[in-house]
């Protein structure tokens, strides 16, 4: 009898504990789930290339601005960790650059660096800087009073040499033809010379 009511105790002091936590859990406020939404912010730089000279040597070009995408400005910043040297140009940009690459045109032992841009709808041009403890900027020539040209010109390196492609409008008789030059670049004294590659050469 002892044991029947001790049992009996046992479980009725069970059954109300279940009927506690019970009542305390749904006392207890639902949970809010909360989302986390991460806004991402514009890309500050439109144009971003690194380019290696050799391992620990070399330049980042990078261009900003916000607004008109066409003005802003550019930065070249050069590293060489293995001399602990580091330097950099800011220079205000009109166009948007397209292409960066690096040249020894002269065969100096300087590399020179080439931004290329897009001045207007389809007009290129580019932007030169020479390395050799510091930026020395190098005047490119332009072709805008090239008879005919209406633009779509297009830069490309062979061989170690750089080239234009530039389509020329031709009238003649009231016949309107497009020829396109090639002209490549000499780089002597800090100072750019071009002439045109005939057909076949």
């Amino acid at each position: 009898m002892v044991l029947k009511d001790l049992l009996k105790s046992v479980f009725t002091i069970f059954a109300v504990s279940i009927v506690v936590v019970a009542c305390g859990d749904s006392e207890k406020p639902a949970s809010i789930e909360q989302k986390v939404v991460e806004t991402k912010e514009p890309n500050p730089f439109p144009f971003y290339k690194s380019i290696e000279i050799k391992p620990g040597y070399y330049f980042e070009v990078l261009s900003w601005g916000k607004g008109v995408d066409s003005i802003g400005g550019f930065l070249i910043l050069m590293s060489d960790s293995l001399k602990n040297n580091y330097k950099s140009i800011s220079v205000e940009r009109a166009g948007i650059i397209t292409d960066a690459w690096n040249m020894d045109l002269d065969n100096d032992g300087n590399p020179e660096i080439y931004i290329q841009t897009l001045v207007r709808k389809n007009v290129a041009d580019v932007n030169v800087y020479e390395f050799n403890n510091d930026f020395n900027k190098i005047s490119f020539p332009g072709i805008s009073t090239m008879k005919g040209y209406q633009g779509d010109d297009k830069f490309f390196v062979k061989n170690g040499d750089l080239f234009r492609s530039v389509p020329t409008v031709q009238t003649d008789s009231g016949k309107t033809t497009t020829l396109v030059k090639t002209l490549k670049y000499r780089l002597s004294g800090n100072s750019f010379s071009s002439s045109e590659v005939k057909p076949g050469e």
